[in-house]
């Protein structure tokens, strides 16, 4: 059996910036392989955060981006590592797909709950004006999904203090690290 990762990025957060790199390399380290699935092709803008009609747009081609580009997971060990858009979005194939993945979600978006299977770790920042803290927390409680609150932590699970940030972004992969080798 091989050992898959695959990576559901942000719109705005691609796979070379520090938490998704990082996540990305600990994979590496523990045998996976890595397909990083491409969503750049989106337009949008922050103003389409405030219209659910445009919303559902992107989610959808986002949903079908990732579809065209997962490649077969039947006989592999499978690890989603997603951040925004991406948790809801590695949460919804996983269940329409019957994938039993591990699920690494970073500033998740509430909506990744309506699909999140009961297993998987979390980290979201109490300061991020595209979720909601409370709620994320509510939803990781309620599917069993380890929670990590990042306080000061906006979308980017930063807090504008760099010393923080790193002490932060080394608890963050810590954890990570621990999940992952968990098998």
């Amino acid at each position: 059996m091989s050992k898959k990762t695959v990576v559901f990025p942000g719109i705005g957060y691609h796979k070379d910036k520090p938490l998704l790199y990082y996540s990305i390399r600990i994979a590496k380290e523990y045998g996976y392989s890595i397909e990083c699935v491409d969503f750049s092709s989106i337009s949008w803008d922050k103003s389409d955060l405030n219209d659910p009609t445009r919303m559902k747009e992107i989610f959808d081609q986002a949903m079908e981006l990732a579809e065209s580009q997962v490649g077969n997971t039947n006989d592999d060990e499978i690890l989603f590592i997603s951040k925004s858009i991406g948790t809801v979005v590695a949460a919804c194939l996983a269940r329409e797909k019957g994938i039993g993945a591990k699920q690494i979600y970073f500033s998740p978006l509430v909506h990744f709950g309506m699909y999140a299977p009961n297993e998987g770790i979390a980290f979201y920042g109490d300061t991020d004006p595209l979720a909601d803290a409370d709620e994320i927390e509510r939803v990781c409680a309620d599917k069993k999904i380890a929670a990590f609150r990042i306080s000061g932590g906006n979308h980017s699970l930063e807090t504008g203090d760099t010393d923080i940030d790193l002490k932060n972004l080394t608890m963050i992969m810590d954890r990570v690290k621990e999940y992952i080798s968990q098998g």
